[in-house]
């Protein structure tokens, strides 16, 4: 520090002078250097005229008066419109075309030394491109494959817009509009397709409806005959049953009569059998009494005989005249001795008899009443 003491004041003025600019200079050349570069942006350098290298988003150092930046390049996605333009298409139909480009820049080196000015060779191409895509096609393709002229646009400008560090996102049509008096054209021709389409679909309403209503009557018919089939079915099951519900009750109703012949039968054969017993007893009783040497009991058979004899005669066909002898009288006292004896023999035994016979016929009567009620039924039913 001695030397600094012993320089003469002028000098070190200088030097204190010369010392300020240097620093100066030097935060000059920082200032200068540093280079802040905003997110979504890459920025190209060149080194004394040559392209070195991108500056990436945040903040850069360049060399002041040896490296300069050329070209502040945008990569975020950015959208071009296309103006309007007139088209020839391919059957000659003058329309006017308007679209949209969404592209990205990826490569900032080949978007700034590739092509001169990026934007307007992206719009001459797509202009070139759609008057090329659009033109050879008919008008009605491109009214209604819009989407197929989409893809053709993309394919062609994303292949030709790679070398400039582009990548085409999509491309959309806008608007195609046709010529007045074309229009007024395409709307006589959808008038007459409506129209024609609207006849079409007519006929084939009205042969549908034809074929439906042919098929309802066939199906009625169908119907018919089948119900008319089941009727005649159900009508001959339903005689069917009633022939056999009424043989039924013929049966049953014969069997009834049967059971009351029967019972009738049975009903006069024990009577017989009550009055052969009864004969029997009467016999026994008046062989006994002639046993005991009872003369009315004698005259009881000869008076039965008597009177069997007589019915005889009286019943031949070929007697018209009847003779009865003096001994009538005879067989009148026989008869009323013979009335005695049966007075005092059978009072008894006659009263026994007729309490079975009231309670017999009692029970006869309550079974043909229940068969004649049980006929009454089926005859109702049938």
């Amino acid at each position: 520090m001695d030397w600094i003491t012993r320089l003469d004041p002028t000098i070190l003025t200088w030097l204190l002078i010369s010392l300020f600019f240097l620093i100066a200079l030097v935060l000059l050349l920082l200032y200068i250097g540093f280079e802040s570069v905003p997110q979504g942006m890459q920025y190209t350098v060149e080194r004394i005229g040559r392209y070195a290298r991108t500056l990436q988003p945040g903040l850069n150092f360049i060399f002041p008066f040896f490296e300069r930046i050329t070209n502040r390049i945008d990569i975020r996605e950015q959208v071009m419109d296309v103006p309007r333009q007139e088209v020839i298409t391919r059957d000659n139909a003058m329309i006017t075309v308007d679209g949209v480009v969404f592209y990205r820049v990826f490569d900032a080196e080949n978007a700034t030394y590739q092509v001169s000015d990026l934007d307007d060779a992206i719009m001459q191409l797509m202009t070139t491109n759609i008057r090329t895509v659009m033109g050879s096609m008919d008008l009605d393709d491109l009214l209604s494959k819009r989407d197929t002229i989409n893809e053709k646009l993309f394919e062609v400008i994303d292949e030709a817009t790679d070398p400039w560090g582009v990548k085409i996102v999509r491309i959309e049509i806008k608007d195609i509009t046709p010529q007045k008096d074309l229009a007024g054209a395409m709307a006589r021709q959808m008038k007459a397709e409506r129209e024609k389409r609207a006849a079409i679909l007519e006929a084939e309403g009205n042969k549908k409806a034809a074929v439906a209503k042919a098929e309802g009557q066939k199906r009625a018919l169908i119907l018919q005959a089948e119900g008319e089939k089941e009727a005649e079915i159900l009508r001959a099951q339903g005689n069917k049953e009633a022939e056999i519900l009424k043989a039924q009750a013929l049966h049953e109703i014969h069997a009834l009569e049967a059971k009351g012949r029967k019972s009738s039968a049975e009903y006069d054969a024990y009577a017989r059998e009550r009055m052969a017993e009864a004969e029997a007893k009467a016999t026994a009783m008046v062989s006994e009494a002639i046993k005991n040497g009872d003369i009315q009991a004698i005259n009881y058979f000869i008076a039965q005989k008597y009177v069997e004899a007589l019915q005889n005669i009286a019943s031949a066909d070929n007697q018209k005249l009847i003779m009865m002898p003096l001994e009538a009288s005879n067989l009148i006292s026989s008869i009323s001795g013979i009335g005695d004896i049966a007075k005092e023999v059978f009072t008894k035994k006659e009263r026994e008899m007729n309490h079975k016979n009231i309670t017999k016929k009692l029970e006869t009567q309550t079974i043909q009443k229940e068969e004649i009620d049980k006929k009454e039924q089926f005859t109702k039913k049938v």
